[in-house]
């Protein structure tokens, strides 16, 4: 789906002409020079798109609360992120617990950062695991210095 983009000092000097865009289009992209980009939309589009998240959410933890649900998931999983074959077992089972918990904030919460955050943090162990020289180098024993408690961040 393309999305339609305006300049910002576009939207500030024909903003009706802009508006009347968002409502046709539903979404449009406003880039800035001096600021992250942003994007207008309509009330209705942004609903819907809520209520997209809050059913993929729901969908995902009544398909995880069965066996034969979360097998599909389990065999759905290296269609959408390849890298998963790189998980052990125990490690796609953690990464779909993490992926549902994000789902359901970003859904009930509109935390969608989280969701981000798992995707990333878990392909980049894919990819530390894909790569066998670095898994030697990151998982090899300790120097036996002990340098005390490492306090909470």
């Amino acid at each position: 789906m393309s999305t339609l983009t305006v300049s910002f000092s576009d939207l500030s000097k024909n903003s009706k002409r802009v508006a009347d865009t968002v409502e046709r289009a539903q979404r449009v992209h406003v880039t800035r020079r001096d600021g992250e980009d942003l994007y207008l939309t309509t009330e209705r589009h942004d609903r819907q798109r809520e209520e997209t998240a809050d059913v993929t959410a729901r969908l995902f933890a009544a398909l995880i609360s069965s066996d034969e649900g979360a097998r599909a998931i389990l065999l759905a999983l290296p269609e959408v992120f390849p890298w998963t074959r790189h998980l052990s077992a125990e490690e796609v089972r953690e990464f779909v617990v993490d992926l549902v918990n994000a789902t359901h904030d970003a859904a009930e919460l509109d935390v969608h950062s989280n969701l981000h955050r798992v995707i990333v943090e878990w392909r980049a162990t894919a990819r530390i695991l894909a790569d066998p020289d670095l898994t030697a180098q990151l998982t090899a024993p300790l120097p036996d210095e002990d340098h005390g408690e490492v306090p909470a961040p």
